[in-house]
């Protein structure tokens, strides 16, 4: 079926399968229809600002997959970046799950592959076929602006136990997995949105720590894996990012560690590569290297341009059709299998090593899923090997979303997530003392968060569990110019405690003078990181610390929970806070 279809296509439009374009809106205008059409694009992908609410995504993908049928255009890829925790397009009417760091604070590799299950149940029920996520960057780097909690810590070894586990979940969903961003964005202090990172390790280093996860990925059978636009001179001479070397994803991911799936690319409109070599002029240079799907996120007429700039390199000559083809045949293979094409399995062989996977592994059994009095929770236990099977569901079935099953196993992973790293002066739990409590709004701390919506902070859900307190929350930009009040309402307000809730604290002088400001009022003061657990090496001399990993609901409510003495603290630290602090350190009440 494969070369059937790839006999019938025109150069243009095997072109357009090997693109993933963005767009604009919450519904499909004339350009998208036009790009589908006209130019047969491989998929779309949803950011927030193409989302209302999951019904509205399953109308949308159920409208640009009909586009597709009628245009004659092989369906559609429907991507997202849907990590969990802190980077999630959809956040609203689904069961959000906590994010990487916080699922390995939690400790269970099975709870790894319960939430991407379950996730990518919901995902394939909108009709989403294509996620960007695990994220499998080693993050060893306290100073790293972009990965930080979508990693599941420092461990390569933990990494690439509970990557597995969650390419594994999505992939069993029905979904297609993506591992990123190869060969390892965790060692950097540069966000590749914004300029181009160097890691300077050599090959043994890279081996032992960046690759690892990698290549069990691979050895795992993951559908596809995201390049990094980082330079590694370890892999390559010519100052090129990973995404526009031939030497790392020919040679390296290809050729050495064997992997036959589908190469795509990070946005090729981030300040790495638009600045550095433009977006159009890249794309070509990234199939050169050895990617099949070019991701362009954002402008139109970036996206025309890459379209036609690879059709001219094959035109002059600078790129073969044999190449085209090569992608172009793994690419619709891929669709084959995971059921985006609705055919079911793919010819024996026809995509080498990497065998089929219609359902959950079988080396993974699914334990029951129970809520918080014990009762066993109807859904997933002995249905989970029917719903696999099925791939995408040929009509949306959104009753699965954020059902109580689901939402059981985010809220159990989250409560065990929240890590006690501090108890030096008794003060928990909190409930004798009127207490003030500081909260760091979130905000969008690197563009792979896109945004962050405002709402209320760690008071209301210590408020909401019986403590008597009142909350302020605060936006980063606001903290320096409210400081002076900040301090007054905690000197005059007769508050017993203080509490603050920071955001990325680490990279944010404001928040750091709040918490010394508060800290040298002595009053018994705690602190509890809602992002990044690095932020206590901003602040050594609080004695009182705890770690949420991320700033969600559902993240509060837990750290709300365990302040207060209603559960245990759990967690362990994915990552080292200094000596004193290492990975794996956690304490309890």
């Amino acid at each position: 079926m494969v070369e059937d279809m790839l006999a019938g296509m025109s150069l243009r439009d095997k072109i357009g399968q090997m693109l993933i374009c963005g767009f604009y809106g919450t519904s499909m205008d004339g350009d998208l229809r036009r790009l589908i059409a006209d130019y047969k694009i491989g998929g779309v992908i949803y950011f927030a600002r193409n989302v209302e609410s999951p019904a509205q995504i399953a109308r949308l993908t159920e409208e640009l997959q009909d586009a597709a049928a009628k245009s004659g255009t092989p369906s559609l890829w429907i991507s997202i970046d849907q990590e969990g925790g802190m980077v999630a397009r959809i956040t609203e009417g689904v069961a959000l799950m906590p994010g990487g760091m916080a699922i390995a604070a939690a400790g269970s590799e099975e709870d790894a592959y319960l939430a991407a299950y379950a996730s990518g149940q919901e995902l394939a029920a909108m009709g989403i076929n294509l996620n960007y996520a695990p994220v499998l960057d080693v993050n060893n780097n306290p100073g790293n602006p972009v990965i930080g909690v979508r990693s599941f810590g420092e461990s390569p070894e933990k990494v690439a136990r509970f990557g597995e586990q969650t390419l594994r979940g999505f992939q069993d969903a029905g979904v297609a997995a993506t591992a990123k961003h190869f060969p390892g964005h965790g060692d950097t202090d540069v966000d590749s949105h914004l300029d181009l990172p160097t890691v300077p390790h050599d090959r043994k280093r890279m081996e032992a720590v960046e690759l690892k996860p990698f290549r069990e990925a691979v050895q795992a059978g993951v559908d596809a894996i995201m390049s990094a636009h980082i330079y590694f001179p370890a892999l390559e001479s010519g100052k090129l990012p990973v995404t526009l070397s031939r030497a790392a994803l020919t040679g390296l991911l290809r050729e050495e560690l064997g992997f036959e799936g589908i190469i795509t690319t990070d946005c090729m409109e981030m300040n790495a590569i638009a600045e550095h070599f433009g977006t159009v002029e890249a794309s070509v240079m990234a199939v050169e290297a050895g990617a099949d799907l070019v991701l362009v996120s954002h402008r139109l007429d970036r996206q025309l341009g890459a379209i036609g700039a690879i059709e001219l390199a094959v035109n002059e000559g600078r790129l073969s059709a044999e190449r085209i083809d090569e992608s172009v045949r793994r690419l619709l293979a891929m669709k084959l299998r995971r059921g985006v094409l609705g055919v079911g399995k793919p010819p024996e062989g026809l995509l080498g090593g990497l065998a089929p996977q219609d359902g959950p592994d079988s080396s993974v059994a699914l334990p029951p899923v129970k809520n918080e009095t014990g009762a066993v929770l109807p859904g997933m236990v002995g249905s989970a090997a029917d719903n696999a099977a099925k791939g995408v569901p040929d009509a949306p079935d959104l009753s699965l979303l954020g059902n109580a099953e689901h939402r059981e196993i985010a809220r159990r992973i989250s409560e065990a997530s929240v890590t006690l790293v501090r108890n030096g002066i008794p003060m928990l739990p909190l409930g004798r003392e009127r207490t003030l409590v500081v909260t760091v709004a979130p905000a969008v701390a690197t563009l792979a968060d896109e945004s962050m919506a405002a709402g209320p902070g760690l008071g209301s859900a210590l408020k909401r569990h019986g403590l008597d307190c009142r909350e302020i929350v605060v936006p980063p930009a606001e903290i320096a110019g409210r400081l002076d009040s900040l301090v007054r309402e905690a000197v005059s307000g007769g508050y017993g405690h203080l509490v603050v809730g920071t955001y990325n604290a680490q990279f944010d002088a404001a928040q750091i003078s709040l918490v010394k400001s508060l800290l040298a009022l002595g009053k018994p003061l705690a602190v509890a990181a809602l992002r990044n657990p690095y932020d206590l090496l901003a602040f050594p001399e609080v004695q009182v610390y705890a770690a949420a990993y991320e700033s969600r609901p559902l993240a509060l409510d837990s750290m709300a929970k365990a302040l207060l003495g209603l559960i245990p603290f759990r967690g362990r630290l994915p990552v080292s806070l200094g000596e004193l602090h290492p990975a794996g350190w956690g304490l309890g009440l």
